[in-house]
């Protein structure tokens, strides 16, 4: 248990002394050092895993592993405005399909930023959305078009923080 965190249940009011949607690192944010034990097999993982992306080291690639967990975590309670793409591969030529798309895009307006498409191969598009709202809102909108019959691939990606506002 965290030093100072009671055990509360999830979802219970005042359930967690700390933000669910985790900030980047600011330049004032003050670097703590904790101890980690792990099974051999669990390290020789992650040092590869370090290896192989480049991280400067075990502490930088520990910080990366635990930012994105957050992120999942907040985005699994969906109450916190997040940014994120959706990715879509369908076959343009298929009557209606981007009638069909577009029409789900205008209903989320307010969430969809902008969008772009390319052309691959054999009349696919992969078109992407740049999206901002809250997590459970964006996870919606994502299963509408990812369930468009005729859309091949879908997947939503969304980021620990939200952009700062448009208007």
């Amino acid at each position: 248990m965290l030093r100072g965190v009671k055990n509360r249940r999830l979802g219970a009011p005042g359930a967690f002394p700390f933000p669910l949607s985790p900030m980047p690192r600011q330049k004032s944010d003050k670097v703590t050092r904790f101890s980690v034990s792990l099974p051999e097999s669990l390290l020789a993982e992650l040092d590869a895993m370090v290896e192989r992306r480049g991280y400067a080291s075990r502490s930088q690639a520990v910080a990366a592993l635990t930012r994105d967990g957050l992120v999942e975590f907040a985005n699994q309670l969906g109450t916190e405005t997040v940014a994120g793409t959706i990715n879509l591969v369908y076959d343009h030529t298929q009557k209606g399909l981007q009638a069909r798309i577009a029409a789900i895009q205008h209903k989320y307006y307010l969430m969809v930023v902008t969008s772009m498409h390319v052309h691959l191969e054999d009349h696919n598009y992969l078109e992407v959305l740049l999206v901002q709202g809250p997590a459970d809102q964006l996870r919606k909108l994502a299963d509408e078009l990812i369930t468009v019959r005729g859309v091949k691939q879908g997947k939503l990606t969304l980021t620990a923080t939200a952009m700062p506002p448009l208007l």
